[in-house]
This record gives structure tokens, C-alpha cells and sequence, in this order.
């Protein structure tokens, strides 16, 4: 199964996070930025970004891209991970909900990591 681990780090909280994840599943590993690739070649996809502002993704370079994204993650396994440090992890919640209205499957619990 090949593997993409995708994310976007303000801190570098989430990308720690994206480089275990990607150990530990075999996975390639980009950061969004450098991600050039088609989602189509993968069989699954991990998505990581922090909460920003009043909980919602990162809106200049990470938003733009899952938005662009989420029309090709029908029938695909995602799994989502990033870190917060205020409220209750309603961004989770909300992405979780696009990942699967958009027709993906949610490959696992989301890991949310708080601080």
C-alpha cells in the first residue's frame, strides 16, 4: 500500500508528529509546501496541520490545499493528526466531517495532541 503523509507546521509540533507517522507506516513524507505530487498514486493519505485561531486549519498554504483535495478523496483512506493548545479540538471534529463527506474513509481515530 503506498502511503503519502502530508502536513503543515507552524512550530514544528506537527511535523514531528508527520515524521512518526511516516516512520511508523512506511510512508512518504512532505511537507505541503513541497508536496508536487497526485494524491491519485496513493492509497491512503495522512493529513496533518494544527489548530489555528478560533480552531480552524491553517489558512495560507494548508486550507487552500486540502480544499483543492477534498475532490479526489472519494473511496481513499485518510487519516488525520495535529496539535492544538486552546479549546476542545472542534477543528478534529469539523475536518474529520469533510474528510468524509467528500467519500474517504477515516482509516483510524484522529490523533489530536493538546500543547
Amino acid at each position: 500500500m503506498k502511503t503519502a503523509v502530508i502536513y503543515w507546521s507552524g512550530t514544528g509540533n506537527t511535523e514531528s508528529m508527520a515524521k512518526a507517522v511516516a516512520e511508523g507506516a512506511g510512508a512518504e513524507c512532505f511537507a505541503v509546501s513541497e508536496f508536487s505530487g497526485n494524491v491519485e498514486d496513493y492509497d491512503a493519505i495522512a493529513l496533518g496541520c494544527p489548530a489555528m485561531g478560533a480552531e480552524e486549519l491553517e489558512e495560507g498554504e494548508f486550507e487552500p490545499f486540502f480544499a483543492e483535495l477534498e475532490g479526489n478523496l472519494s473511496g481513499k483512506n485518510v487519516a488525520l493528526f495535529g496539535s492544538y493548545g486552546w479549546g476542545d479540538g472542534e477543528w478534529m471534529r469539523e475536518w474529520e466531517k469533510r474528510v468524509t463527506d467528500a467519500g474517504a474513509k477515516l482509516a483510524n481515530e484522529s490523533v489530536i495532541a493538546n500543547d
